[in-house]
């Protein structure tokens, strides 16, 4: 029997989709989250830290839900979404600073933190809203932040989050398929913002940021997610950027993507074109991602 639904790039079959209705059927008086956890127990579907993906199961049971293909119970309580109810950070005005332009070498020791989780993630966010020209955004699932200090104040701020499911040019260099993709799919950061504080004038400190976080990141990721990445990945808008600080931090560049945008129906472009640009952490990246028999 063929699949009757595409989740997340993923086919849920007529078969799968029939286990999901009798376990409905067979819980009857659970709320639709208390479904989801049963979905994830019998599916054995876990995070790499051993956590239910029980907001994916609830996220798939949903859409089952609204395509007719299952019936769920009534929902019972409506919580807030702190995503679109959450303040912009306000512009943190304390910290800017007279303009400081110096060598890499005058500007002495930078100090790099991992900020997730931590009293200082709210003036990562001030920043970002207040200096970068995408603003803030509070990111979905896995992501890191980090901040960078020199002199005794902040000079930069780096944010990566989980890698998009599907880019071509990404996915032909590392040469894996659409099912390793969606297993190992974790093991990839995406660069989602970078700024250097606009009263920073130091050449070089972008691709030295770029090289130290590069070293460090896996590391930091295993700590809070309790699995490393092996590939960094980042788009550029040509229009705006040319790359330079990640060419001279020996980032590759991958190609052009397609415009579509990961929620596409149409096939056709209907944004800009970014340039996307990876980075492997490990010579040995390609097996990693996929095993032995990757190109």
């Amino acid at each position: 029997m063929q699949s009757e639904f595409v989740y997340r790039g993923r086919r849920v079959s007529a078969q799968e989709i029939e286990f999901i209705r009798q376990l409905i059927a067979a819980h009857s008086g659970l709320s639709r989250r208390r479904l989801s956890a049963e979905l994830c127990a019998a599916w054995n579907w876990m995070q790499p830290n051993g956590r239910p993906r029980d907001m994916v199961a609830r996220s798939l049971m949903l859409g089952l839900h609204r395509a007719g293909h299952i019936r769920l119970p009534a929902q019972r309580f409506c919580p807030p979404n702190n995503a679109t109810q959450h303040r912009a950070p306000t512009r943190p005005s304390e910290w800017v600073s007279a303009p400081l332009e110096c060598s890499l070498a005058q500007l002495g020791a930078l100090e790099i933190h991992q900020v997730r989780r931590t009293a200082a993630e709210k003036l990562f966010g001030s920043l970002m809203e207040a200096y970068h020209y995408l603003g803030y955004t509070r990111p979905v699932g896995e992501h890191l932040k980090y901040l960078i200090y020199a002199q005794g104040q902040p000079v930069a701020a780096l944010a990566w989050s989980s890698a998009p499911r599907h880019l071509g040019a990404r996915d032909r260099f590392i040469g894996w398929s659409a099912p390793q993709r969606r297993a190992q799919i974790h093991l990839l950061a995406y660069n989602t913002r970078f700024l250097i504080l606009p009263w920073v004038k130091v050449p070089h400190l972008a691709s030295h940021l770029l090289a130290r976080v590069a070293r460090r990141i896996a590391a930091d990721w295993q700590a809070l997610y309790e699995h490393p990445v092996y590939l960094l990945e980042t788009f550029i808008d040509p229009e705006r950027f040319a790359g330079t600080c990640y060419r001279a931090a020996n980032w590759l560049y991958l190609g052009l993507t397609t415009g579509r945008g990961k929620d596409d129906q149409t096939n056709r472009p209907n944004r800009s074109l970014k340039q996307l640009w990876a980075y492997p952490l490990r010579s040995d990246f390609r097996r990693q991602l996929c095993g032995a028999g990757c190109g």
